[in-house]
Protein backbone atom coordinates (compact mmCIF):
# COMPACT_ATOMS: atom_id res chain seq x y z
CA UNK A 1 0.00 0.00 0.00
CA UNK A 2 2.55 1.55 -0.59
CA UNK A 3 0.66 4.58 0.69
CA UNK A 4 -2.22 4.19 2.22
CA UNK A 5 -4.53 4.46 5.33
CA UNK A 6 -7.74 4.76 4.42
CA UNK A 7 -9.35 4.17 7.88
CA UNK A 8 -11.37 7.13 10.23
CA UNK A 9 -8.87 9.17 12.16
CA UNK A 10 -8.61 11.06 14.82
CA UNK A 11 -8.99 15.32 14.18
CA UNK A 12 -6.58 17.46 15.04
CA UNK A 13 -8.25 20.69 15.96
CA UNK A 14 -5.05 22.68 15.19
CA UNK A 15 -4.75 22.02 11.36
CA UNK A 16 -8.21 21.58 10.83
CA UNK A 17 -7.92 18.94 9.00
CA UNK A 18 -7.28 15.54 9.52
CA UNK A 19 -4.55 14.75 7.11
CA UNK A 20 -3.96 10.97 7.63
CA UNK A 21 -7.61 10.21 6.90
CA UNK A 22 -6.19 8.19 4.14
CA UNK A 23 -2.97 7.01 3.22
CA UNK A 24 -2.65 4.80 0.28
CA UNK A 25 -0.95 1.09 0.57
CA UNK A 26 1.11 1.51 -0.64
CA UNK A 27 14.42 6.56 -6.91
CA UNK A 28 17.23 7.69 -9.65
CA UNK A 29 21.27 8.33 -10.14
CA UNK A 30 20.48 10.54 -13.18
CA UNK A 31 19.29 13.68 -12.50
CA UNK A 32 19.16 14.85 -15.91
CA UNK A 33 15.79 16.66 -17.68
CA UNK A 34 13.21 13.96 -18.11
CA UNK A 35 13.49 12.58 -21.63
CA UNK A 36 11.03 10.92 -23.49
CA UNK A 37 11.22 7.47 -23.66
CA UNK A 38 12.79 6.15 -27.00
CA UNK A 39 10.78 3.30 -28.93
CA UNK A 40 11.18 -0.15 -26.28
CA UNK A 41 12.69 -3.03 -28.87
CA UNK A 42 10.58 -5.62 -28.25
CA UNK A 43 10.65 -9.92 -29.14
CA UNK A 44 7.37 -10.45 -31.15
CA UNK A 45 5.88 -11.76 -27.62
CA UNK A 46 7.14 -11.24 -24.16
CA UNK A 47 7.04 -15.05 -23.96
CA UNK A 48 9.37 -15.09 -26.31
CA UNK A 49 12.35 -14.92 -23.39
CA UNK A 50 15.89 -15.99 -24.97
CA UNK A 51 18.04 -18.50 -23.63
CA UNK A 52 20.58 -18.33 -21.09
CA UNK A 53 23.48 -17.24 -23.20
CA UNK A 54 21.58 -13.95 -23.57
CA UNK A 55 21.53 -13.57 -19.37
CA UNK A 56 23.64 -10.27 -20.44
CA UNK A 57 20.90 -8.41 -22.19
CA UNK A 58 19.01 -8.44 -18.88
CA UNK A 59 21.64 -7.55 -16.95
CA UNK A 60 19.36 -4.67 -15.21
CA UNK A 61 17.08 -7.41 -13.61
CA UNK A 62 19.98 -8.28 -11.38
CA UNK A 63 19.44 -8.74 -7.45
CA UNK A 64 20.74 -10.29 -4.96
CA UNK A 65 17.71 -11.52 -3.02
CA UNK A 66 17.62 -11.99 0.65
CA UNK A 67 15.04 -14.58 2.58
CA UNK A 68 12.72 -12.14 3.90
CA UNK A 69 12.42 -12.29 7.93
CA UNK A 70 8.48 -11.25 7.90
CA UNK A 71 6.88 -13.32 5.88
CA UNK A 72 9.45 -16.30 5.17
CA UNK A 73 7.26 -18.50 3.01
CA UNK A 74 6.92 -15.96 0.41
CA UNK A 75 10.03 -15.99 -2.31
CA UNK A 76 13.01 -17.91 -2.71
CA UNK A 77 16.67 -16.58 -2.14
CA UNK A 78 18.47 -18.88 -3.79
CA UNK A 79 16.97 -17.45 -7.26
CA UNK A 80 17.51 -14.59 -9.11
CA UNK A 81 14.82 -13.61 -11.26
CA UNK A 82 16.63 -11.09 -14.55
CA UNK A 83 13.48 -11.38 -16.55
CA UNK A 84 9.86 -11.58 -16.45
CA UNK A 85 8.12 -11.97 -19.97
CA UNK A 86 3.88 -12.70 -19.97
CA UNK A 87 1.45 -13.09 -22.68
CA UNK A 88 -1.92 -13.14 -20.80
CA UNK A 89 -5.37 -13.38 -22.82
CA UNK A 90 -8.29 -12.81 -20.33
CA UNK A 91 -11.76 -13.96 -21.49
CA UNK A 92 -14.99 -12.37 -19.92
CA UNK A 93 -17.20 -15.21 -20.97
CA UNK A 94 -15.65 -18.10 -19.42
CA UNK A 95 -13.65 -15.99 -16.29
CA UNK A 96 -10.66 -17.74 -17.68
CA UNK A 97 -6.93 -16.69 -17.58
CA UNK A 98 -4.42 -17.90 -19.87
CA UNK A 99 -0.59 -17.17 -19.67
CA UNK A 100 2.76 -18.13 -20.71
CA UNK A 101 5.64 -16.61 -18.15
CA UNK A 102 8.71 -16.71 -19.83
CA UNK A 103 11.32 -16.24 -16.77
CA UNK A 104 15.26 -15.59 -17.12
CA UNK A 105 16.81 -16.59 -14.15
CA UNK A 106 20.08 -17.64 -12.58
CA UNK A 107 20.72 -19.25 -9.33
CA UNK A 108 22.36 -17.16 -6.22
CA UNK A 109 23.16 -20.84 -4.59
CA UNK A 110 23.18 -24.82 -5.41
CA UNK A 111 19.50 -25.72 -5.44
CA UNK A 112 18.10 -28.84 -6.13
CA UNK A 113 15.00 -27.72 -7.82
CA UNK A 114 13.57 -24.59 -8.88
CA UNK A 115 10.88 -23.40 -6.48
CA UNK A 116 8.55 -20.42 -7.46
CA UNK A 117 5.35 -18.98 -5.84
CA UNK A 118 2.08 -19.61 -7.91
CA UNK A 119 -1.00 -20.01 -6.86
CA UNK A 120 -2.43 -23.84 -7.02
CA UNK A 121 -5.42 -22.79 -8.54
CA UNK A 122 -4.39 -22.91 -11.71
CA UNK A 123 -3.65 -25.84 -14.62
CA UNK A 124 -0.15 -26.50 -15.52
CA UNK A 125 -0.06 -26.98 -19.19
CA UNK A 126 3.58 -27.23 -20.02
CA UNK A 127 7.00 -26.20 -18.24
CA UNK A 128 10.08 -25.85 -20.11
CA UNK A 129 13.87 -25.09 -18.85
CA UNK A 130 16.31 -24.05 -21.37
CA UNK A 131 13.82 -25.58 -24.40
CA UNK A 132 13.63 -28.62 -22.70
CA UNK A 133 10.17 -30.21 -21.38
CA UNK A 134 9.80 -30.65 -17.63
CA UNK A 135 7.47 -31.74 -15.52
CA UNK A 136 6.47 -29.05 -12.91
CA UNK A 137 3.56 -28.94 -10.67
CA UNK A 138 1.89 -26.75 -7.99
CA UNK A 139 1.45 -27.10 -3.99
CA UNK A 140 -1.68 -25.52 -2.07
CA UNK A 141 0.93 -23.69 -0.36
CA UNK A 142 0.91 -21.53 -3.82
CA UNK A 143 4.53 -23.51 -4.76
CA UNK A 144 5.43 -24.31 -8.64
CA UNK A 145 8.23 -26.90 -8.04
CA UNK A 146 10.17 -27.66 -10.99
CA UNK A 147 12.75 -30.70 -10.30
CA UNK A 148 15.18 -29.59 -11.76
CA UNK A 149 18.79 -28.87 -10.36
CA UNK A 150 20.99 -25.85 -10.41
CA UNK A 151 24.41 -24.65 -9.63
CA UNK A 152 25.26 -21.56 -7.99
CA UNK A 153 25.90 -19.01 -11.07
CA UNK A 154 23.75 -21.41 -13.31
CA UNK A 155 21.25 -19.37 -15.68
CA UNK A 156 18.02 -21.09 -16.86
CA UNK A 157 15.23 -19.91 -19.40
CA UNK A 158 12.14 -21.30 -17.50
CA UNK A 159 8.50 -21.27 -19.54
CA UNK A 160 5.50 -21.96 -18.07
CA UNK A 161 1.72 -22.08 -19.73
CA UNK A 162 -0.98 -22.53 -17.86
CA UNK A 163 -4.69 -21.02 -17.61
CA UNK A 164 -7.40 -21.15 -14.74
CA UNK A 165 -9.84 -18.98 -12.71
CA UNK A 166 -8.01 -16.19 -10.90
CA UNK A 167 -8.92 -15.46 -7.03
CA UNK A 168 -7.48 -12.93 -4.27
CA UNK A 169 -5.52 -15.00 -1.29
CA UNK A 170 -6.16 -13.28 2.30
CA UNK A 171 -4.15 -10.39 3.31
CA UNK A 172 -1.65 -10.43 6.52
CA UNK A 173 -3.62 -7.54 7.89
CA UNK A 174 -5.71 -6.29 10.58
CA UNK A 175 -6.74 -2.84 8.50
CA UNK A 176 -10.58 -2.72 7.23
CA UNK A 177 -9.88 -0.88 4.40
CA UNK A 178 -7.34 -3.53 2.51
CA UNK A 179 -9.01 -6.12 0.14
CA UNK A 180 -7.66 -9.63 -0.43
CA UNK A 181 -4.58 -9.64 -2.44
CA UNK A 182 -3.86 -10.50 -6.28
CA UNK A 183 -5.89 -11.02 -8.96
CA UNK A 184 -9.72 -9.87 -8.49
CA UNK A 185 -12.41 -10.64 -10.99
CA UNK A 186 -15.51 -8.23 -10.81
CA UNK A 187 -19.06 -9.68 -10.96
CA UNK A 188 -19.24 -7.99 -14.59
CA UNK A 189 -16.12 -9.95 -15.42
CA UNK A 190 -13.20 -7.37 -15.21
CA UNK A 191 -9.65 -7.79 -13.88
CA UNK A 192 -7.55 -5.69 -11.31
CA UNK A 193 -4.29 -6.60 -8.72
CA UNK A 194 -3.13 -5.40 -5.60
CA UNK A 195 -0.91 -7.18 -4.00
CA UNK A 196 1.78 -5.76 -1.18
CA UNK A 197 3.09 -7.62 0.66
CA UNK A 198 2.45 -10.48 -1.86
CA UNK A 199 -0.08 -11.46 -4.23
CA UNK A 200 1.54 -11.51 -7.69
CA UNK A 201 1.76 -15.07 -7.30
CA UNK A 202 -2.27 -14.93 -8.04
CA UNK A 203 -1.73 -14.28 -11.52
CA UNK A 204 1.85 -15.52 -12.73
CA UNK A 205 4.68 -17.88 -11.19
CA UNK A 206 7.10 -15.20 -9.51
CA UNK A 207 9.72 -14.87 -6.84
CA UNK A 208 7.30 -12.91 -4.69
CA UNK A 209 9.58 -11.17 -2.49
CA UNK A 210 10.97 -7.61 -2.34
CA UNK A 211 14.66 -8.06 -2.87
CA UNK A 212 14.27 -9.78 -5.99
CA UNK A 213 14.03 -6.86 -8.97
CA UNK A 214 13.50 -7.98 -11.93
CA UNK A 215 12.59 -6.60 -16.00
CA UNK A 216 9.63 -6.89 -17.52
CA UNK A 217 7.61 -7.89 -21.08
CA UNK A 218 3.62 -7.72 -20.50
CA UNK A 219 1.57 -8.64 -22.92
CA UNK A 220 -2.43 -8.41 -22.33
CA UNK A 221 -4.90 -9.42 -24.61
CA UNK A 222 -8.72 -8.17 -24.13
CA UNK A 223 -11.83 -9.37 -25.01
CA UNK A 224 -13.04 -7.31 -27.92
CA UNK A 225 -13.93 -3.86 -26.85
CA UNK A 226 -12.40 -3.94 -23.34
CA UNK A 227 -8.07 -2.62 -22.91
CA UNK A 228 -5.37 -4.72 -20.88
CA UNK A 229 -3.66 -2.19 -19.25
CA UNK A 230 -0.36 -3.31 -17.13
CA UNK A 231 2.33 -1.55 -15.48
CA UNK A 232 5.19 -0.37 -17.18
CA UNK A 233 5.91 2.16 -20.25
CA UNK A 234 3.21 1.51 -23.39
CA UNK A 235 5.46 -0.06 -25.79
CA UNK A 236 2.40 -0.68 -28.85
CA UNK A 237 -0.51 -2.49 -29.57
CA UNK A 238 -1.91 -5.06 -32.00
CA UNK A 239 -5.88 -5.65 -32.59
CA UNK A 240 -6.82 -6.37 -28.68
CA UNK A 241 -3.46 -7.16 -27.71
CA UNK A 242 -1.60 -4.04 -25.36
CA UNK A 243 1.98 -4.39 -24.62
CA UNK A 244 4.18 -2.90 -21.63
CA UNK A 245 7.61 -2.86 -20.86
CA UNK A 246 10.08 -1.50 -18.62
CA UNK A 247 13.97 -0.74 -18.65
CA UNK A 248 14.02 -0.16 -14.57
CA UNK A 249 13.57 -3.38 -12.95
CA UNK A 250 10.53 -4.11 -10.52
CA UNK A 251 9.80 -6.18 -7.06
CA UNK A 252 6.85 -8.46 -8.32
CA UNK A 253 4.64 -6.55 -5.60
CA UNK A 254 5.05 -3.21 -8.08
CA UNK A 255 3.51 -4.99 -10.77
CA UNK A 256 0.15 -4.48 -11.80
CA UNK A 257 -2.37 -6.00 -14.85
CA UNK A 258 -6.10 -4.38 -15.34
CA UNK A 259 -8.67 -5.23 -18.17
CA UNK A 260 -11.94 -3.54 -18.42
CA UNK A 261 -13.38 -0.83 -20.60
CA UNK A 262 -10.68 1.48 -20.24
CA UNK A 263 -10.35 4.55 -21.96
CA UNK A 264 -7.11 6.32 -22.32
CA UNK A 265 -6.03 10.05 -21.58
CA UNK A 266 -2.58 10.73 -22.74
CA UNK A 267 -1.03 13.84 -21.19
CA UNK A 268 3.01 15.83 -20.33
CA UNK A 269 3.82 15.83 -16.89
CA UNK A 270 7.56 18.00 -16.40
CA UNK A 271 10.07 18.11 -18.83
CA UNK A 272 8.09 15.88 -21.54
CA UNK A 273 7.54 12.75 -19.00
CA UNK A 274 4.89 11.06 -21.00
CA UNK A 275 1.50 10.32 -18.49
CA UNK A 276 -1.21 8.10 -19.12
CA UNK A 277 -4.52 7.41 -17.48
CA UNK A 278 -7.03 5.04 -17.87
CA UNK A 279 -10.12 5.87 -16.78
CA UNK A 280 -13.45 3.75 -17.28
CA UNK A 281 -16.96 5.14 -18.40
CA UNK A 282 -18.34 6.04 -14.50
CA UNK A 283 -14.56 7.67 -13.52
CA UNK A 284 -15.02 10.86 -14.83
CA UNK A 285 -14.36 12.69 -11.32
CA UNK A 286 -11.46 10.13 -10.95
CA UNK A 287 -9.84 11.90 -14.58
CA UNK A 288 -10.02 15.03 -13.20
CA UNK A 289 -8.06 14.71 -10.14
CA UNK A 290 -5.80 12.14 -12.83
CA UNK A 291 -5.00 15.28 -14.48
CA UNK A 292 -4.09 16.87 -11.56
CA UNK A 293 -0.98 14.98 -11.90
CA UNK A 294 1.40 16.94 -13.75
CA UNK A 295 1.03 19.63 -10.98
CA UNK A 296 1.82 16.64 -8.19
CA UNK A 297 4.67 15.42 -9.94
CA UNK A 298 6.01 19.08 -10.42
CA UNK A 299 6.08 19.46 -6.18
CA UNK A 300 7.48 16.19 -5.42
CA UNK A 301 10.27 16.68 -7.86
CA UNK A 302 10.84 19.95 -6.37
CA UNK A 303 11.67 18.39 -2.81
CA UNK A 304 13.31 15.01 -4.36
CA UNK A 305 14.55 15.65 -6.89
CA UNK A 306 13.53 13.94 -10.83
CA UNK A 307 10.81 11.17 -11.54
CA UNK A 308 12.96 8.13 -11.53
CA UNK A 309 10.65 6.40 -14.26
CA UNK A 310 10.19 6.80 -18.37
CA UNK A 311 6.87 7.69 -17.95
CA UNK A 312 3.79 7.59 -15.18
CA UNK A 313 0.45 7.22 -14.66
CA UNK A 314 -2.91 6.12 -13.39
CA UNK A 315 -5.28 2.80 -13.60
CA UNK A 316 -8.74 3.07 -11.60
CA UNK A 317 -9.97 -0.14 -10.60
CA UNK A 318 -13.34 -1.08 -8.49
CA UNK A 319 -11.57 -0.58 -5.22
CA UNK A 320 -11.32 1.06 -2.13
CA UNK A 321 -7.52 0.90 -2.05
CA UNK A 322 -4.83 2.42 -4.11
CA UNK A 323 -1.25 0.96 -4.57
CA UNK A 324 1.89 2.44 -5.83
CA UNK A 325 2.40 0.06 -8.70
CA UNK A 326 5.50 1.01 -10.33
CA UNK A 327 5.26 3.49 -13.64
CA UNK A 328 1.36 3.06 -13.33
CA UNK A 329 -0.43 3.75 -9.70
CA UNK A 330 -3.33 1.67 -9.50
CA UNK A 331 -6.49 3.47 -7.43
CA UNK A 332 -9.52 2.66 -5.90
CA UNK A 333 -13.01 4.71 -6.99
CA UNK A 334 -14.07 8.19 -5.57
CA UNK A 335 -17.78 7.26 -5.55
CA UNK A 336 -20.49 6.79 -4.74
CA UNK A 337 -19.30 3.71 -2.38
CA UNK A 338 -15.30 4.14 -2.67
CA UNK A 339 -12.83 6.73 -0.84
CA UNK A 340 -14.19 10.22 -1.81
CA UNK A 341 -12.39 13.10 -3.47
CA UNK A 342 -10.21 14.39 -0.97
CA UNK A 343 -8.65 10.47 0.20
CA UNK A 344 -8.22 10.07 -3.51
CA UNK A 345 -6.41 13.43 -4.34
CA UNK A 346 -4.14 12.42 -0.70
CA UNK A 347 -3.78 8.79 -2.21
CA UNK A 348 -2.45 10.09 -5.53
CA UNK A 349 -0.12 12.35 -4.21
CA UNK A 350 1.05 9.56 -1.56
CA UNK A 351 1.16 7.24 -4.51
CA UNK A 352 3.15 9.13 -6.89
CA UNK A 353 5.62 9.90 -3.76
CA UNK A 354 6.30 6.04 -3.52
CA UNK A 355 7.59 6.03 -7.24
CA UNK A 356 10.72 7.70 -5.16
CA UNK A 357 10.31 6.27 -2.22
CA UNK A 358 9.40 2.30 -2.19
CA UNK A 359 9.77 1.58 -5.93
CA UNK A 360 13.31 3.35 -7.11
CA UNK A 361 14.48 2.65 -3.81
CA UNK A 362 12.75 -0.95 -2.45
CA UNK A 363 12.99 -2.55 1.27
CA UNK A 364 14.85 -5.63 1.13
CA UNK A 365 12.72 -6.87 3.50
CA UNK A 366 9.08 -6.32 4.97
CA UNK A 367 10.97 -5.32 7.85
CA UNK A 368 11.57 -2.58 6.77
CA UNK A 369 8.33 -1.25 5.27
CA UNK A 370 8.43 1.82 7.13
CA UNK A 371 11.36 3.26 4.74
CA UNK A 372 8.48 3.36 2.00
CA UNK A 373 5.64 4.48 3.97
CA UNK A 374 7.40 6.80 6.47
CA UNK A 375 8.72 9.26 3.43
CA UNK A 376 5.46 8.77 1.13
CA UNK A 377 3.42 9.44 4.42
CA UNK A 378 5.58 12.65 5.04
CA UNK A 379 5.34 13.92 1.17
CA UNK A 380 1.44 13.51 1.73
CA UNK A 381 1.34 15.60 5.24
CA UNK A 382 3.87 18.28 3.31
CA UNK A 383 1.57 18.58 0.74
CA UNK A 384 -0.63 18.97 2.46
CA UNK A 385 0.43 21.85 4.63
CA UNK A 386 1.02 23.65 1.66
CA UNK A 387 -2.20 23.43 0.37
CA UNK A 388 -3.80 24.40 3.57
CA UNK A 389 -1.00 27.01 4.62
CA UNK A 390 -0.55 25.04 8.08
CA UNK A 391 1.60 26.45 10.64
CA UNK A 392 5.17 24.63 11.49
CA UNK A 393 3.99 24.49 15.08
CA UNK A 394 0.73 23.28 14.32
CA UNK A 395 2.31 20.10 11.63
CA UNK A 396 4.77 19.91 14.91
CA UNK A 397 2.33 19.17 17.49
CA UNK A 398 0.31 16.82 14.86
CA UNK A 399 3.06 14.47 14.24
CA UNK A 400 3.86 14.14 17.65
CA UNK A 401 -0.01 13.23 18.55
CA UNK A 402 -0.37 10.51 15.58
CA UNK A 403 2.80 9.01 16.47
CA UNK A 404 2.29 8.51 20.19
CA UNK A 405 -1.32 7.40 19.25
CA UNK A 406 -0.03 4.95 16.95
CA UNK A 407 3.62 3.82 18.79
CA UNK A 408 1.20 2.80 21.66
CA UNK A 409 -1.38 1.22 19.15
CA UNK A 410 0.74 -0.96 17.04
CA UNK A 411 4.44 -0.76 18.79
CA UNK A 412 7.42 0.72 16.94
CA UNK A 413 7.49 0.93 13.43
CA UNK A 414 11.28 -0.91 13.31
CA UNK A 415 9.74 -4.36 14.40
CA UNK A 416 6.30 -4.48 12.07
CA UNK A 417 4.19 -7.76 13.33
CA UNK A 418 3.48 -10.49 10.88
CA UNK A 419 -0.35 -10.36 11.25
CA UNK A 420 -0.53 -6.17 10.93
CA UNK A 421 0.71 -5.17 8.10
CA UNK A 422 0.71 -1.96 7.05
CA UNK A 423 -0.38 -1.11 10.47
CA UNK A 424 -0.36 2.85 11.39
CA UNK A 425 2.94 2.82 12.94
CA UNK A 426 4.52 2.43 9.70
CA UNK A 427 3.30 5.43 8.68
CA UNK A 428 2.92 8.03 11.26
CA UNK A 429 5.97 7.24 13.26
CA UNK A 430 8.62 6.60 10.74
CA UNK A 431 7.17 10.42 9.50
CA UNK A 432 7.58 11.66 12.92
CA UNK A 433 10.89 9.88 12.77
CA UNK A 434 11.79 12.23 9.81
CA UNK A 435 10.68 15.04 10.81
CA UNK A 436 12.83 14.60 13.80
CA UNK A 437 15.73 14.78 11.54
CA UNK A 438 14.63 17.50 9.41
CA UNK A 439 14.42 19.67 12.74
CA UNK A 440 18.07 18.61 13.63
CA UNK A 441 19.83 19.29 10.58
CA UNK A 442 17.36 22.08 8.89
CA UNK A 443 15.73 22.12 5.71
CA UNK A 444 18.69 22.37 3.67
CA UNK A 445 20.44 19.82 4.70
CA UNK A 446 17.18 17.32 5.19
CA UNK A 447 16.31 17.77 2.07
CA UNK A 448 19.59 17.84 0.00
CA UNK A 449 19.73 14.39 1.89
CA UNK A 450 16.02 13.44 0.84
CA UNK A 451 16.87 14.26 -3.29
CA UNK A 452 19.87 12.36 -2.99
CA UNK A 453 18.29 8.77 -1.49
CA UNK A 454 16.58 7.95 -4.71
CA UNK A 455 19.02 8.93 -6.66
CA UNK A 456 22.06 7.07 -5.21
CA UNK A 457 20.47 3.79 -4.46
CA UNK A 458 18.48 3.96 -7.91
CA UNK A 459 16.64 0.73 -9.14
CA UNK A 460 18.37 -1.26 -5.83
CA UNK A 461 16.83 -2.51 -2.20
CA UNK A 462 17.43 -1.05 1.05
CA UNK A 463 17.62 -1.40 4.84
CA UNK A 464 17.71 0.44 8.18
CA UNK A 465 21.58 0.06 7.63
CA UNK A 466 21.93 1.32 4.45
CA UNK A 467 19.40 4.38 4.95
CA UNK A 468 21.67 5.23 8.59
CA UNK A 469 24.68 5.09 6.34
CA UNK A 470 23.50 7.59 3.64
CA UNK A 471 21.88 9.68 6.24
CA UNK A 472 24.90 10.09 8.10
CA UNK A 473 27.61 10.63 5.34
CA UNK A 474 24.90 13.03 3.74
CA UNK A 475 24.05 15.25 6.76
CA UNK A 476 27.67 15.03 8.32
CA UNK A 477 26.17 14.37 11.45
CA UNK A 478 25.89 10.80 13.41
CA UNK A 479 22.33 10.61 13.73
CA UNK A 480 22.17 6.72 14.57
CA UNK A 481 20.89 6.94 18.34
CA UNK A 482 18.22 9.29 16.95
CA UNK A 483 16.89 6.81 13.99
CA UNK A 484 16.85 4.03 16.01
CA UNK A 485 15.30 5.69 19.01
CA UNK A 486 12.62 6.43 17.18
CA UNK A 487 12.17 3.31 14.99
CA UNK A 488 12.54 0.90 18.28
CA UNK A 489 11.12 2.88 21.08
CA UNK A 490 7.82 1.84 22.62
CA UNK A 491 7.06 4.52 23.97
CA UNK A 492 7.33 8.45 21.73
CA UNK A 493 11.19 9.63 22.38
CA UNK A 494 11.86 12.63 23.24
CA UNK A 495 11.63 15.40 20.81
CA UNK A 496 13.83 17.33 19.09
CA UNK A 497 13.30 21.03 20.15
Amino acid sequence: MGGHLHGGRRAVAALGVTLLAAVAVGGCDDPTPQRAPSSPTMSPSPASSPGPADIARWAAGRSDPVPDTIYPSRGNAGLDVLHYGLDLTWSQQTRTLTGTAALQLRATADLPRITLDFLHDYVIDSVTVNGKSVSGSTSPQDKLTVPTPLTKDAAAAVVVRYHGTPRPIADPSKRTDIEPLGLTVTPTGELWTMQEPYGALTWYPVNDQPSDKALYDIAVTAPAGWVGVASGTPAGTSGQTNRYTTTDPVSSYLTTVAVGPFKKEEANGPRGLPLTYWVRPQDADELEVARESPAMIAWLEQRFGPYPFASGGLVVVDSRSAMETQQLVTMGQMGPVGIGRPRFERNLLHEYAHQWFGDTVSPKTWKDVWLNEGWAYYAQVLWQQDKDHTPNADLDQMMLTEDAADRKESGPPGTPRADSFAARNVYTCAAAMLHQIRKTVGDTAFFTMARGWSQEHRNGSADRATFIAYVNKSTGRDLTALINTWLDSTTQPRPVT
